[in-house]
Parts: C-alpha cells; structure tokens; sequence
C-alpha cells in the first residue's frame, strides 16, 4: 500500500513538470549565388538554426537520394553537398527555398540541382564551370551555410539562343573560359535560361537531350553528339535550332551537324548543316 501510494505520487509529480519540447528542424528558405572578387559565393539559408552536419564531395554523377537514378545537372565538374538535420520543405511537402533546379549566369557556378530531401536529410549538386577549390563555413543572423568556390580566371561572353514564350530565340549572354568558348557555350545552353530569364519568358526546349557527350570543329564544321533519349515529339523548333543558332554565332563555325545518342545523323559528310531523323517534325 506504501508502494502504491508512493507511485501516485510521483505519478502527480510528474505530471505537473513541463513536458520539454524538442527543437525544431532547420528550414531551408533560400538558395542565392552571387559572384565576389576571385570567387563565387553559394549561400543556403535556414530558419531555425543550422544543419546538425554539413559536407561536400566532387562526384563524377549526381544520384539521387533513395531511388538511386541519375539526376542533370550541367558542368565539367559536380560538388554534392549534403546537409543532415535539415528540411526543404514545409508541412505540406511544398519545397521551402524555391526551385529545384536553378540556373546561374555566373563564371564558376553553372546550376544548383536538388538530388535528395528525406528524413531531414538535403543533397544537392553544384554544376561548376571546372574543379576549383572550395571553403564550406557558415555565419548566422541570418543562420547561413556558405560555399565559396575559387573562380580567378578569365572568362568571355558568349551568346546563347534560347526561345521566349512566343518562340522567338533571343540572345543571353554567359561567361565562358577561354580557349573552349564554343564548347562553354554550349554547355551554358543544356542550363538552361536563369531565374530572371524565366520569369521573362525564355525556356529550354531540351527535346529530351540530357547534355552532348562531345563536340568537335573542323574546317567549319560543328559536329554535336547528344546523350538522352532524344526526340522531336513533332514540333518544328527542337534542341537543334538552339544548338545551331548558338554555334553559328561563331566565326570558324559555318555548318553544323548534330547526332542522336547512337552517333546517327541524316547527312554526316559534305558541307551543310544536318540532324538526326528523331528531330524532324
């Protein structure tokens, strides 16, 4: 009886202490890149407080978390950094910073792809212009995880053509490093216009083109070798009147003949431009 009264009144006791209240997850609200003398600055902003752990890694593909596929994401080298003890999205699920896929016309820093946001675990994959080296640190008032990346180099502008809302290709320019500006160029184009470009209209018209595995010139010659599973779907404006209108902006390049992922194209030899039977309408 001594026990059992002993109990209750613990049990009481206990009852009336506050319950603690576990701390809640930091909130991604903001991805933004901004180009600093020598560097490009990637800033990911939080809202309660900052990730348990951060990292960041240089990977050959970008996987995403879970399922394991492969996630686009445009450059000659890829940063995957990883934030645990974070969300990227609110109570409804709806992402909390934004867009997953985001363009940036800057010397280093080509896109920011999300790959993974689970179990208060964020991935994602910077698209970068070359492998440079990088500093991670973060700053708070705001709570900020900021990634520097080394971009001393010289670039160039260079155009690219990319339909508005009404079809008609408009010029945008994008810095590219010398000497393989054609090159540069055109993987600006698979980018993909920025966030200021879509708001006014312009796209990407991919034709389901993942990237271009290789391009060559010679004597005037452009030869494209796209990757993906590419197809026209019967529209008359495809990747290759991007990629065309794009190259030819070029002196040394006066015709220009893109292949499918199997190496095929309508007319390989002879001076004229050519595309691949999946991209005619």
């Amino acid at each position: 009886m001594i026990i059992m009264r002993s109990l209750i009144a613990e049990t009481v006791q206990a009852a009336g202490l506050p319950v603690p209240v576990p701390a809640p997850t930091p909130v991604l609200v903001a991805i933004r890149a901004e180009r600093h003398p020598g560097l490009d600055r990637l800033v990911f902003e939080f809202r309660d407080g900052l990730p348990v752990r951060r990292s960041g890694t240089y990977v050959k593909r970008l996987v995403a978390d879970g399922s394991g596929e492969d996630v686009r994401v445009t450059g000659d080298a890829i940063l995957l950094l990883r934030f645990t003890g974070a969300d990227g999205h609110d109570a409804f699920g709806t992402p909390s910073y934004g867009s997953a896929r985001t363009t940036y016309a800057l010397p280093g820093i080509i896109q920011v792809v999300n790959a993974g946001d689970f179990e208060s675990v964020l991935s994602f994959g910077v698209g970068l212009a070359k492998r440079v080296p990088y500093r991670m640190y973060t700053l708070t008032s705001p709570s900020r995880v900021v990634v520097d990346f080394s971009a001393p180099y010289w670039t160039v502008n260079a155009g690219i053509r990319l339909p508005d809302s009404t079809g008609h290709p408009r010029t945008v320019l994008r810095p590219v490093i010398p000497p393989g500006v054609a090159r540069g160029a055109l993987l600006r184009l698979f980018a993909g216009p920025t966030a200021a470009e879509q708001a006014a209209g312009l796209r990407l018209v991919s034709s389901h083109a993942t990237g271009f595995s290789k391009l060559t010139i010679s004597r005037g010659v452009a030869r494209v070798y796209l990757t993906g599973h590419v197809r026209g779907d019967g529209s008359a404006f495809t990747i290759a009147n991007e990629i065309t209108l794009t190259l030819k902006r070029f002196p040394t390049i006066c015709w220009v003949k893109i292949y499918d992922a199997s190496g095929r194209t309508q007319q390989p030899r002879g001076r004229c431009d050519s595309i691949p039977e999946c991209l005619e309408p």
